[in-house]
């Protein structure tokens, strides 16, 4: 009994701080995108000084899920959790990276003159924010229905990086001046695309942790 006690202690304690990176990650897409289309330096820079505290968060979760793994040997259904986790957590620091690029790209634009013909990325930023809230809560509820719902709605994140990316390449060719400028908004969509495949894979681990059902490639 005493074991149990401490075994859902650690499990609950881990869900905490796997959700808070989340959390973490999710915030600083929010900021870098506010960021780039406000023209907001310091903004940018705040992300990256957070940057660190995330890369830590990843490092101690993993930490957490090798001592629950090693001293409570969980079976069944707490051990897909733990594993899950355990690969859940640099995922969504891959996405703080990306999040702390797009930043990079805002403090690079802002010192230049601002361009007339902007791509708006804010659809495809919102979208990979619902996205993301979307899948930290069907985490949160193990909900693999729902994870497979967000898996679903990454092609239209795809369908809209494609659309920006053919029009960037347009600007590129009518505004040669601008080229420089355009390719780091084209950086930004590509950042922005790949956090789609990444809250994909963190459905994946869902529907694992549910249903002990691999999905990569099988979708």
């Amino acid at each position: 009994m005493e074991y149990h006690r401490h075994l859902d202690d650690e499990l609950d304690s881990l869900r905490d701080r796997v959700l808070l990176l989340g959390g973490e990650a999710e915030a600083a897409l929010e900021r870098a995108m506010n960021a780039l289309t406000n023209r907001d330096s310091e903004l940018a820079r705040q992300v990256l000084d957070q940057d660190d505290q995330i890369d830590q968060l990843e490092v101690e979760i993993d930490r957490q899920c090798i001592d629950i793994i090693a001293l409570r040997q969980p079976a069944a259904r707490d051990l897909r959790f733990v594993i899950s986790v355990a690969k859940m957590a640099p995922v969504l620091e891959r996405i703080a990276d990306h999040a702390a690029n797009i930043a990079r790209v805002a403090i690079d634009l802002n010192n230049e003159p601002e361009l007339k013909s902007v791509v708006d990325l804010r659809q495809m930023a919102e979208h990979a924010l619902r996205m993301l809230r979307a899948a930290l809560d069907a985490f949160t509820s193990n909900d693999a229905m729902a994870a497979r719902e967000v898996i679903k709605s990454d092609a239209e994140i795809n369908e809209l990086y494609n659309h920006i990316f053919h029009r960037l390449i347009e600007l590129m060719v009518t505004e040669p001046s601008t080229a420089t400028r355009d390719a780091r908004w084209l950086f930004v969509a590509k950042h922005l695309e790949r956090i789609g495949d990444y809250v994909t894979d963190i459905c994946e681990l869902t529907v694992y942790m549910a249903e002990a059902a691999f999905i990569k490639h099988f979708k």
